[in-house]
């Protein structure tokens, strides 16, 4: 988490929203991204989206099976279906989203009886630092 913590700093630079993704498999990191939705006028780049494609590309694979996804913000609905179909194993993620999330508020995608493949899902790592630097990121376009 401490990897996508800093990729999420550096979106945050970047004037993209703080968000950083790394899917790892057996301890190494297989890929990494950050938010990068305003510098490419692409709404779907959302760090795990993009994490996801260059893990896929890495891999030479349609499915990241053995990976695990460590992401500093709960997953949307786009980003949770993704995830499903990748088929990652393992979700860990930082901060909670009670407006955009869609693992433990929204639609928890994970729980329809639609969604055909489930990850383990760990929240709450790094949710301090990954709530601050979204708290910080929006208050200073408020101000």
């Amino acid at each position: 988490m401490q990897r996508a913590l800093e990729l999420a700093e550096l979106a945050a630079t970047a004037s993209e929203v703080p968000v950083g993704a790394v899917i790892t498999r057996g301890g190494d990191i297989v890929a990494e991204a950050a938010n990068d939705m305003r510098a490419s006028g692409d709404p779907t780049n959302h760090a795990e989206m993009r994490a996801i494609r260059a893990a896929l590309d890495a891999l030479g694979t349609g499915r990241l099976d053995g990976c695990d996804l460590w992401v500093t913000l709960e997953p949307c609905a786009m980003c949770a279906g993704a995830i499903a179909h990748a088929r990652i194993d393992r979700l860990y993620y930082g901060a909670p989203d009670p407006k955009g999330g869609a693992v433990e508020h929204g639609p928890r995608f994970f729980g329809q009886p639609t969604c055909h493949h489930r990850p383990e899902i760990y929240p709450g790592i790094g949710a301090g630092r990954a709530a601050a630097l979204l708290a910080d990121f929006f208050r200073d376009r408020r101000d």
